[in-house]
């Protein structure tokens, strides 16, 4: 929808409603700042008048807002709105909007500011932004490292063009977060309701027949290909894409553990597992789809194998050092790419086919042994094995359309490995820093309110989030989730680099561990109780399925639920 007329009392803040109503914003995320009110006022104003405008979101937290926002554009891959209160409220939610960028959602981010401090014409704006708020270079300047494109927009007459560039940046690959400072003088100026043009998706990018021929040939003469992946699944169609390709040619698949979605049914015989240190040596065509940062250490490069990168754009310019050793890019949409290659899987060696095919046959087949004597031993084990906890959930999650998002450290792997997700859209790692999981949750919910979502999570990864807020935003906007907390009482992943780094070291001789000790927090699912929620404590291995079929129970009936499993490591 689009505004080409002015209404009594259009304003800046009228500017932005209308420019977020062109850009196809379905809400608006918001946690509120003193500069906000123009906005409140359009909104209130179309309320009552029955015009278009997206859903406004009031949430209590500035990563609430953000990290909703990002897993809600996790599932629709087009951007939203997100308010925030000035520079401290941008720099409280950045680590959020930080994420954003690693799990490239687009979103137009805003903030604000006061440009005249009280003594220019018009309404004071307030002595807070003289006293307090204002920032040196203007909180557009703080966006940059984090955001795609971060700028101002100096005019109210700008202000809806400026919105619908930051969402065609924010759009377009590698797809993020974009930054608008709209200062509050802007926002209260008188706006002539001038036009915002809406913004349609972007355009794709195809590989020539001319580039991708010649992949195509170097496939059909490898012996020993293999697919690694980090997020293929990310795009639009390409969970699909890489499915039907690598059934095609009938090539491995290697998660690694660096993978932020579901990429690959994990439980397809062609699922290669997680680890790449099999293929280094014995590879002899490694393809990258969509995998920013495949070899570790970056100089750890493959004995023999040409490297051919498969990826819309492979150099991400937010990633401050990438090693890819790239023999040959295939830079157009990742979804079509990968349709075209499968299309040419003709004229193939049958032989070496097959030979591999059993080979990659037998891998996945010890891996699923191996699996399912991992989870006979941890059935039998003292106390709750994180291992338990993940394949009680997939038994139970099973034939759901279930999605999971992930914000375990030490127990991550151990979560991809047993829940084993195999449906596009099904799982989802948080990006750029702990904190953010229930917000994240959140927003997928809110995209997918049909479909359960289980939000995995250690103990100190929980306690980083702001519980309260999140919860609030559950309650408020009818978004059940599922939080199952694998609680080990500990920061394991500080405590292990502690044990790495100094074997022999003082701590080692006298057991005193720094930074790590989480015994003192109280009852976990107790924080939930207030807002009504479903709330277990689990310590026996008995108790753990029924703890978690009452917890989906709440869910389905409308209820988050949080299931704190003290696990035994």
């Amino acid at each position: 929808m689009t505004d080409t007329t002015n209404t009594p009392g259009a304003d800046g803040g009228d500017a932005l409603v209308t420019a977020f109503n062109a850009v196809g914003a379905d809400y608006i995320f918001c946690s509120s700042g003193s500069e906000w009110a123009p906005v409140w006022e359009s909104l209130a104003r179309r309320h009552r008048d029955g015009l278009p405008c997206p859903q406004y979101l009031d949430l209590t937290h500035e990563t609430v807002a953000v990290g909703m926002a990002t897993g809600y554009g996790l599932i629709e891959r087009r951007p939203q709105g997100v308010l925030l209160h000035a520079a401290p409220g941008l720099l409280q939610g950045s680590m959020a909007v930080h994420g954003a960028l690693l799990a490239g959602v687009p979103m137009v981010v805003s903030s604000s500011e006061s440009t005249t401090y009280g003594d220019g014409p018009g309404q004071d704006p307030g002595g807070q932004w003289y006293r307090n708020l204002s920032i040196v270079g203007g909180p557009h300047q703080i966006a940059q490292p984090f955001t795609k494109w971060s700028n101002e927009a100096a005019s109210v007459h700008t202000l809806p063009t400026m919105v619908t560039r930051a969402a065609e940046l924010a759009w377009r690959a590698p797809a993020g977060p974009a930054y608008l400072n709209v200062p509050l003088e802007i926002l209260l100026e008188e706006w002539d309701g001038r036009e915002a043009k809406p913004i349609v998706k972007p355009g794709s990018t195809h590989s020539s027949p001319e580039e991708v021929d010649p992949v195509a040939q170097l496939i059909r003469e490898a012996s020993n290909p293999v697919i690694v992946t980090e997020t293929a699944g990310r795009e639009a169609g390409g969970f699909e894409a890489l499915v039907a390709f690598a059934e095609a040619w009938n090539i491995p698949v290697v998660e690694p553990d660096s993978a932020v979605c579901g990429n690959f049914p994990r439980t397809h015989p062609l699922h290669a597992g997680s680890d790449i240190g099999p293929w280094m040596d014995e590879a002899d065509l490694i393809l990258l789809v969509n995998c920013r940062a495949p070899f570790y250490p970056p100089s750890r490069r493959p004995s023999k194998a040409t490297i051919v990168v498969i990826d819309e754009v492979p150099q991400r310019p937010y990633v401050v050092y990438q090693v890819l050793f790239a023999d040959r890019y295939l830079e157009g949409n990742v979804a079509n790419t990968l349709r075209q290659l499968a299309k040419r899987a003709k004229d193939l060696d049958e032989e070496s086919v097959a030979v591999r095919r059993a080979a990659q046959e037998q891998r996945h087949a010890d891996e699923q042994a191996a699996i399912a004597a991992a989870e006979a031993k941890a059935a039998q084990a003292e106390g709750v094995d994180p291992v338990l906890v993940a394949a009680t959930l997939r038994k139970l999650l099973d034939g759901q359309d279930a999605i999971v998002v992930d914000e375990t450290i030490t127990h991550s792997r151990v979560v991809k490995r047993h829940v084993q997700t195999a449906d596009p859209d099904s799982y989802f790692y948080v990006q750029g820093g702990l904190g953010q999981g229930i917000a994240v949750a959140l927003g997928v919910k809110l995209a997918a309110r049909e479909r359960p979502v289980v939000l995995t999570i250690g103990d100190g990864a929980f306690t980083y989030n702001p519980v309260i807020q999140s919860y609030d935003a559950s309650n408020a906007y009818e978004l059940p989730l599922l939080i199952v907390v694998f609680n080990n009482r500990v920061y394991k992943s500080m405590n292990l680099n502690h044990r790495r780094f100094y074997p022999e070291g003082a701590a080692a001789d006298t057991g005193e561990w720094l930074g790590t000790d989480l015994h003192r927090l109280p009852r976990l699912a107790a924080f939930a109780e207030p807002f009504g929620m479903h709330t277990e404590t689990v310590d026996a291995p008995e108790a753990l399925a029924p703890a978690l079929e009452r917890a989906l129970k709440a869910v389905a009936e409308g209820t988050t639920a949080v299931v704190d499993v003290l696990v035994t490591r």
